[in-house]
């Protein structure tokens, strides 16, 4: 089993806690059925998010669809003029049989535009 790297990334239409639940557990959900995983395959999580969002951490989404004894930390994106407002990403490390040419990196909605090089 190797350890892999998965990334992935939604745009939330506001700031709001009940909103950023729903969209980062439906990319988490995205990122876990995409590469064949559960949540025992997790590592860990690391999440970002843009500096226009203050409503909650992204990470307790994570928390809310069980993924409980899964380091997770959060942090804050740079704050670079023209980016893409009130994105939350996300860098997973699991454990999979995937070679690295198979793995499915997550971008919803609007944030394929950020990786259109590897947006599935």
């Amino acid at each position: 089993m190797a350890v892999r790297a998965v990334r992935g990334a939604v745009q939330l239409e506001r700031d709001e806690a009940g909103h950023m639940h729903e969209q980062v557990e439906e990319l988490l959900t995205a990122v876990l059925e995409r590469n064949g995983l559960s949540a025992d395959d997790l590592i860990s999580i690391w999440f970002t998010a843009t500096p226009d969002l203050h409503s909650d951490f992204p990470a307790v989404a994570a928390r809310r669809i069980g993924i409980v004894d899964v380091p997770l930390i959060c942090a804050q994106e740079l704050d670079i003029a023209g980016a893409m407002p009130r994105v939350v990403r996300l860098l997973a490390h699991v454990e999979s049989d995937l070679p690295k040419s198979r793995i499915a990196h997550v971008y919803l909605g609007a944030a394929a535009a950020l990786r259109k090089d590897i947006a599935q």
